[in-house]
C-alpha cells in the first residue's frame, strides 16, 4: 500500500468532509424553532419549496451555499446569505431558481444577498435560460442599508437585471410566497409572470405601519397589497395560489407549455468513465501542499478514457493544453503541470509556475477552441507566472499578457476549477473569476491570494521590522518569531477556501468526485445561448 497516496486521499476527504458539516448547518437556515414558525403559518421553508418544484432534487447544483459565511456575526450571522439558488430542472427545461430563506432575519437582504442574486441573474444572463424567484423577503436589512443601497452593484441592479434579461427574451417568473416589500415589490412586477399566494403572499411599497406614518391612512396589510387585491384590483399579480404547492405546480405548468431553446451545438459523444475510480483521484494531490505531482494522473480521474489529444505536448511543459472529453462534451483543457519539467534544452522548469513558452503555447491553444466552437475548462493549481531577470529578459510579461488577452476575449464558455493553489497574476491568466468563467468552483483544498502564504509572511514581517525601525523600536527574534506566526495565521485565514466562497470569489467548493458532473451541467446550461462573435484578441505585442 502506497502510504503517502492514503495520507492524500485522507487529507482531501477530511477537508471535504469539513466543508460538508458546514453545509449541514447552513442547511437548517435560521434553526428549528424559525423552522416551526414558518411551517404553522402554512408555509414551506426556500428548500422545501426548490426541492418540490425541481424534476430531481438529486440534480440540484447549489450556487454560493456558503456565500456570507462568518460573516455578520454582529448580526447573529447570515446563512447561505439569506437566498438559496440552484441550477435545475423545471418540467425538463434547465433554469436558475432563487428562493429567499425567510427563517433568517424573515429573507431580509444583506450586502451578500445582493451580490449572490446577482450572480444568479448573470448565470441566466449568460446562458440564456430562465430564471425564477421564490419571493419571501422582509425587504433591505436597514442595518446594513448603507452598503447595499446606492452603488452600482447594490440593491437596484437587481431591477434593472430584471429589465434587460426582459429584453433578452430570458423568461422570469416570480412567486410571492411571503412578504415583498418596498423596492423589493419591484422584482416579481417587472418579471414576465407573477403568482401570489392566498393569506401569505402580500406586496406593497410600504406596510400599514409606513402607511399609517406616512398618510395618516389607516389599512389592514392584506386589503392593502395581499392576493385578492392584486388578483382583482390592481392586476399586479397574474395567477392567485392557495398555498404553496399550488403556487408550484403553476410554475410546473407554465414551464411545460415552453418551447424548447436552439441549441448552440457544442459537441457531444457517449460519455466514458476516466481511467481513474474516484478512490483513485483522491489520492493525487499531495496532502503537503508544496509537494509537486503529476497533473496528467489527475486528469485520468476527469476526462473520459482515451479522449485526449494533447496539443504542443513537448512545448510549454508547466501548462498542460489538451483537447478531451468530460461526460462525452468536447472541451478544451487547461491545466497547470504540478511536476518539475525538464525542457528539451536540458532546463529545468519548477511546477505549478508558468513560463513565458507556456503562455505562449496557451494563447494559441484558446484561439484553437474559440475557432471550433470548444468549450475551455481550467484546472487551477497555479503559484504566479516566472519571475528573475531570465524570465524578465525573454519577455515573461508579455507572453503573460498575450494569455490574459486570449482569456479575457474568449467567446466559448469557459469553467474554471480551483484545485489547489490560485496565486497572483497566475490567478487571472488561467481564467479567475474576473475573466467571466461560466461557473467558478472550487475543491476543498483551495487556496486563493495575491501570493502564497509563507512569502507573504515573511513580506509583511519586513514591513512590520522596518516600520519598528523607523520609530527606533527594536525586534528581538523572539518578537520576531511570535510576529510572524500572527502575520501567518491572519494571511493563511484569508486564504481559505470557505473565506473565499464565503464572498462568492467562488460559486461553489465542490466534492471533487462530482467535478465531471457539474462541468457537464455548466456545458449543458451553456449550450442555451449563442456566441457573441467574433473572436479577436485585439492588439498584441507578438
Amino acid at each position: 500500500m502506497d502510504l503517502e497516496a492514503e495520507k492524500n486521499s485522507d487529507a482531501l476527504k477530511m477537508a471535504w468532509a469539513t466543508i460538508q458539516q458546514r453545509l449541514r448547518t447552513i442547511r437548517l437556515g435560521g434553526g428549528k424553532t424559525r423552522m416551526k414558525k414558518l411551517h404553522d403559518q402554512g408555509k414551506w421553508s426556500a428548500r422545501e419549496r426548490i426541492n418540490y418544484l425541481v424534476d430531481n432534487s438529486k440534480d440540484c447544483f447549489e450556487i454560493g451555499a456558503l456565500a456570507a459565511s462568518d460573516m455578520y456575526a454582529e448580526y447573529g450571522g447570515c446563512p447561505a446569505a439569506a437566498v438559496v439558488v440552484v441550477i435545475a430542472k423545471i418540467s425538463g427545461h434547465r433554469c436558475v431558481i432563487v428562493a429567499n430563506d425567510a427563517t433568517v432575519k424573515a429573507g431580509a437582504w444583506f450586502p451578500m444577498t445582493a451580490k449572490k442574486n446577482l450572480r444568479a441573474q448573470e448565470i441566466a444572463m449568460e446562458n440564456n435560460i430562465p430564471i425564477v424567484y421564490l419571493v419571501d423577503s422582509a425587504g433591505i436589512f436597514l442595518p446594513l442599508q448603507d452598503q447595499i443601497f446606492a452603488d452600482k452593484e447594490d440593491f437596484g441592479r437587481i431591477f434593472r437585471n430584471n429589465a434587460k434579461m426582459s429584453s433578452m427574451g430570458i423568461v422570469q417568473i416570480a412567486a410571492v410566497m411571503g412578504n415583498c416589500v418596498a423596492g423589493g415589490a419591484y422584482l416579481p412586477v417587472m418579471s414576465d409572470e407573477t403568482i401570489i399566494v392566498e393569506k401569505t403572499g402580500s406586496i406593497f411599497l410600504a406596510g400599514s405601519y409606513l402607511v399609517k406614518a406616512a398618510i395618516g391612512e389607516s389599512v389592514e396589510n392584506e386589503l392593502l397589497g395581499g392576493a385578492t387585491t392584486h388578483s382583482a384590483i390592481s392586476g399586479v399579480t397574474d395567477y392567485k395560489a392557495k398555498n404553496d404547492e399550488d403556487a408550484l405546480n403553476r410554475i410546473k405548468r407554465l414551464f411545460e407549455k415552453m418551447g424548447q431553446p436552439t441549441p448552440t451545438g457544442f459537441q457531444r459523444n457517449t460519455p466514458r468513465s476516466p481511467v481513474l475510480s474516484t478512490e483513485a483521484l483522491f489520492k493525487v494531490l499531495p496532502y503537503k501542499r508544496t509537494q509537486p505531482y503529476d497533473s496528467y494522473t489527475l486528469l485520468e480521474g476527469l476526462i473520459d478514457k482515451d479522449s485526449m489529444d494533447e496539443y504542443k505536448k513537448e512545448y510549454g511543459q508547466t501548462l498542460i493544453t489538451t483537447y478531451a472529453r468530460i461526460e462525452g462534451w468536447s472541451v478544451g483543457i487547461i491545466a497547470n503541470q504540478r511536476k518539475v519539467v525538464k525542457t528539451q534544452k536540458g532546463e529545468m522548469q519548477f511546477g505549478g509556475v508558468i513560463y513565458g513558452d507556456a503562455a505562449d503555447k496557451a494563447t494559441r491553444f484558446i484561439a484553437n477552441c474559440n475557432q471550433r466552437k470548444i468549450p475551455l475548462v481550467f484546472l487551477q493549481d497555479v503559484t504566479g507566472f516566472m519571475v528573475g531577470s531570465k524570465a524578465e529578459h525573454g519577455g515573461i510579461i508579455k507572453d503573460g499578457a498575450k494569455m490574459v488577452n486570449a482569456v479575457a476575449n474568449s467567446i466559448v464558455p469557459k469553467f474554471t476549477i480551483v484545485i489547489g493553489n490560485s496565486f497572483g497574476a497566475g490567478n487571472y491568466a488561467m481564467c479567475g473569476k474576473a475573466y467571466d468563467p461560466r461557473l467558478m468552483l472550487a475543491w476543498p483544498s483551495a487556496q486563493m491570494a495575491v501570493m502564497g502564504g509563507e512569502q507573504a509572511a515573511n513580506v509583511l514581517l519586513q514591513i512590520e521590522k522596518a516600520t519598528a525601525a523607523k520609530k527606533g523600536e527594536k525586534i528581538t527574534s523572539q518578537t520576531e518569531n511570535e510576529l510572524l506566526k500572527k502575520i501567518q495565521a491572519r494571511y493563511l485565514a484569508q486564504t481559505d477556501v470557505v473565506y473565499g466562497a464565503a464572498r462568492l470569489w467562488t460559486d461553489a467548493v465542490i466534492d471533487p468526485a462530482q467535478t465531471r458532473a457539474w462541468i457537464s451541467m455548466g456545458i449543458d446550461m451553456a449550450n442555451h445561448a449563442p456566441l457573441q462573435q467574433p473572436f479577436n484578441m485585439g492588439v498584441l505585442q507578438v
